[in-house]
């Protein structure tokens, strides 16, 4: 009986999808061109960003921010996702960015070291990126803006199994989005 069923609205399905792809195959978008910025100039300070072009249909933008490195990754103690004071500013200055920047929107991913259970790391590193959220919402930065992920032990940054390594792991990392 069920398979009659899906006899007959076989040709339903292919005809749905068949709309589907002719109109996906007729919507082409024309590549965008990047202007890279120039080197800044001799008597610039250091650490001088250049702003990218200002225009919306320039693709990848968040991806040029990012590898600039422009919104730092915090760290946490061991087993702990309070916000620590050092961190506290790096988060001042990501929400300043983020401010100055309305265009675009950021993902905080919690991550922890390679110790305890994969179950409570995914909530630690949960705890974390939902701990540098509210800290950005409370300097101004609109919630909706932001989302966390936890990836708990899976990325870490060090594969060493030694203090100073696991140090490293235990963070949050920002990632710039583009607004779609």
């Amino acid at each position: 009986m069920r398979i009659c069923r899906a006899i007959r609205s076989l040709p339903v399905l292919v005809f749905a999808l068949l709309v589907i792809l002719a109109f996906t195959a007729c919507t082409k978008k024309e590549p965008v061109s990047v202007v890279q910025p120039t080197t800044p100039p001799p008597e610039s300070p250091k650490g001088w960003i250049p702003e990218p072009p200002k225009t919306e249909e320039v693709s990848g933008a968040a991806d040029y921010w990012n590898k600039q490195g422009v919104m730092k990754m915090i760290h946490f103690e061991t087993n702990k996702y309070e916000i620590l004071p050092e961190s506290r500013a790096i988060l001042k200055q990501n929400a300043a960015w983020l401010l100055a920047h309305p265009q675009f929107r950021v993902a905080i991913e919690g991550h922890c070291d390679e110790r305890n259970t994969e179950a409570y790391n995914l909530a630690l590193g949960e705890r974390r990126a939902n701990a540098a959220k509210e800290y950005l919402v409370g300097l101004g930065v609109p919630a909706g803006k932001i989302q966390t992920v936890s990836y708990g032990k899976s990325r870490p940054l060090c594969f060493d199994h030694m203090e100073s390594c696991w140090a490293q792991n235990r963070r949050d990392q920002f990632l710039l989005l583009d607004v779609k």
